[in-house]
């Protein structure tokens, strides 16, 4: 595949009514189709943000009774458009917990891939926020190597991960074009990381980066940074939304593949593999 494709990346708030985040949902897509984009991705959890972690186990659906998810499989058919799209699933029998995952659902409207979150938020920062995602969330267990699509070859990965470097690096060796980061940063290590991080992570991979991200609040006690992004593979910022949130949005950048294999080709990244192990 070569050429340039016009990818898109949605910002929206999710909360904890599922009807109201599908209706966010279906308006990006809308704005994407129009946008003459061949991808959409959407943010971490975008299907709901709840009040407690009670409401989260209480509104956790599988894919085949969500609501959202068969409202998006429907317009991705009729639109001919591919989704990415971070969302709740029940967890294994006997775990008592759910799993955090990023699904791709294809142009033809059907879940072809699948990736459960590897590394699960816990910070306790002064002043700041507090969390354990691993009082809620199973870990997820493997890397879903890169799959073909409309816009390239995709690795899909959610939010923290972002933090750690061997996976996308690993992604990149496995041929990954594009790496996929839907998220939900709180607004401190938003402001102090998120746009570094999501540079690094495209440089050292020579990727193109697309981050949905949550943006506003979704109640009360749940604000997210928002600043959605898609970054070239040289770590210059092609799109960029704002941190504030009014209304469901979307940003669009072309992807060139063209462009990719020229920056590989030209800028090499030859890992000493025979000192570090392979990644």
């Amino acid at each position: 595949m070569g050429g340039q494709i016009i990818v898109a990346v949605g910002q929206m708030c999710s909360t904890s009514n599922m009807r109201h985040n599908l209706a966010q949902a279906q308006l990006l897509v809308e704005k994407a189709v129009a946008a003459g984009a061949k991808a959409l991705f959407l943010p971490e959890a975008s299907d709901y943000i709840s009040h407690s972690a009670q409401e989260t186990f209480s509104l956790v659906r599988s894919v085949e009774e969500s609501e959202y998810v068969k409202g998006l499989q429907n317009v991705a058919k009729k639109h001919s458009l591919a989704i990415n799209v971070g969302i709740h699933e029940p967890g294994e029998t006997g775990s008592r917990k759910i799993k955090n995952t990023s699904i791709w659902i294809s142009e033809h409207g059907e879940i072809s891939h699948r990736y459960q979150k590897l590394h699960l938020f816990e910070m306790d920062i002064p002043n700041g926020p507090r969390a354990r995602e691993s009082d809620i969330f199973e870990e997820g267990s493997e890397i879903l190597p890169p799959f073909q699509t409309p816009v390239g070859l995709v690795g899909l990965l959610i939010c923290f991960d972002l933090r750690f470097p061997e996976v996308p690096i690993s992604l990149k060796r496995q041929g990954a074009q594009i790496i996929a980061y839907p998220s939900a940063f709180t607004v401190p290590t938003g402001k102090a990381h998120w746009e570094t991080l999501l540079r690094a992570r495209a440089i050292e991979t020579q990727t193109y980066v697309i981050a949905a991200a949550q943006a506003g609040h979704h109640n009360r006690n749940r604000e997210s940074y928002g600043h959605s992004m898609i970054i070239s593979p040289w770590g210059e910022v092609l799109a960029e939304m704002p941190g504030d949130f009014e209304t469901p949005q979307i940003a669009t950048a072309v992807v060139d593949l063209s462009l990719l294999r020229q920056i590989r080709k030209s800028a090499p990244l030859h890992r000493r593999t025979d000192v570090y192990p392979e990644l």
